[in-house]
């Protein structure tokens, strides 16, 4: 799943989980604008960044770390410190790190306990969310990424049928419907665009490029899978791996892993 993106999105149209999710009061984000940003003379590119509307809030750097990277770090205060250093805003900052769970949490800390034990860094982990008493739409929607296959469904209705009840403007619904609809594609691509609609009793499927581009990549991983599960039934049938690679259109070499027995 491309969670930075989907960040991006409910960081976008539900700007106030970002604070919540760091124990700030919701309503800071009518002052803030959420953008992501690029440091051009470096290409680095930073995964969210809110920016204040007045000199004594600081600026927030929000990251999501999915997978483990020992350079993490490095890399992530590189990209504050320049990116400080190549504007002119006097503002103080803070950064913030998304991740699943501790077990990713892998990067080399040494150089920067300093300032991963101060108040300029919050570390999220997803999966200890739980403990936050009553969520919210978009803390739910945020744990919706991290939910078990299993029960993502019974959860993405209930979070839809909660929206329903709580928010009265039908573009905020549908927003979060569609946010829920992408993250869904990413977790399940074996879902149709008709089964996930008719989830939340939808007449019709969304049709925006990002979220049709979403799903057909969802679908071709899907797709994917399938393919593989067939090898070893056609190699049963005595083709072989050049016509097995052939017909299903892999590469030999991906023939010939999936043909080798699971330990």
């Amino acid at each position: 799943m491309k969670t930075d993106s989907i960040f991006y999105r409910i960081f976008q149209s539900i700007p106030s989980t970002f604070f919540e999710l760091i124990n700030q009061p919701p309503q800071l984000a009518t002052v803030y604008q959420f953008s992501s940003v690029e440091v051009k003379q470096l290409a680095f590119r930073i995964d969210g960044v809110f920016l204040p509307n007045a000199a004594d809030l600081p600026i927030y750097f929000a990251e999501v770390q999915f997978q483990p990277d020992k350079k993490f770090y490095s890399r992530l205060f590189t990209e504050i410190f320049n990116y400080l250093d190549k504007t002119e805003l006097i503002n103080n900052w803070r950064g913030v790190v998304i991740f699943p769970n501790r077990s990713v949490d892998t990067g080399d800390t040494e150089r920067y306990t300093e300032l991963l034990n101060s108040q300029r860094v919050n570390r999220v982990y997803l999966d200890e969310l739980s403990s936050i008493e009553a969520s919210s739409i978009g803390i739910q929607t945020v744990k919706l990424i991290i939910e078990p296959e299993s029960t993502a469904t019974t959860k993405a209705i209930e979070i839809v049928n909660s929206a329903r009840e709580q928010i009265p403007d039908v573009a905020t619904i549908r927003e979060i419907i569609q946010l829920i609809e992408t993250i869904l594609v990413y977790k399940l691509p074996r879902l149709t665009q008709e089964e996930i609609g008719k989830m939340f009793g939808a007449n019709e499927l969304k049709q925006t490029r990002f979220y049709q581009d979403v799903f057909a990549e969802g679908k071709q991983e899907g797709r994917q899978e399938v393919k593989l599960e067939t090898i070893p039934q056609l190699l049963a049938l005595g083709l072989s791996i050049e016509q097995i690679a052939q017909a299903l259109g892999l590469d030999e070499q991906v023939v010939r892993q999936a043909a080798q027995p699971k330990s």
